[in-house]
């Protein structure tokens, strides 16, 4: 496990991840309490998806990132590191790494938003188990302490 950089906001981006190629998560509408967008930023190409999780595409992604993917590098960023993320772009961004990432410009193509929505909602279920001090057969992936 990598140890994060700064606490996470929760309330705006509830769920990021460095994963498949690419940063992606859940970002919540800024308009909307029921809606969320699933967001991403694919490391090849630097291909920009984003689409509510009833896959409408988002309004405001047209060839630069959307209010919600930069909301999503931001916490990204806080989360991982802006040279961690910037790196698992392939970018070259040197010292300036948060603003390189928001800078990113890149074709739009639709993203792989169930995966990473369903991915999101499993983990979410994680939070229903009482708590146990037992094995949780489908967290065996789940690190449980520090290994000597």
């Amino acid at each position: 496990m990598v140890p994060t950089v700064h606490g996470r906001r929760l309330g705006k981006v509830p769920y990021v991840e460095l994963a498949d190629g690419r940063v992606q998560g859940v970002v919540s509408s800024g308009s909307a309490g029921e809606r969320v967008y699933v967001s991403s930023v694919s490391a090849d190409s630097r291909t920009l998806s984003c689409a509510t999780n009833n896959n409408r595409p988002c309004g405001g992604l047209r060839g630069a990132p959307c209010k919600h993917i930069r909301s999503l590098i931001d916490e990204a960023c806080r989360h991982y590191g802006a040279e961690r993320v910037a790196a698992y772009l392939r970018m070259d961004a040197g010292q300036d790494a948060k603003d390189a990432l928001m800078g990113l410009q890149g074709p739009v193509e639709p993203g792989p938003t169930g995966v990473v929505f369903t991915r999101f909602l499993r983990y979410l279920s994680y939070l229903e188990h009482p708590g146990t001090t037992a094995p949780i057969p489908e967290m065996h992936w789940f690190p449980a302490g520090r290994s000597a």
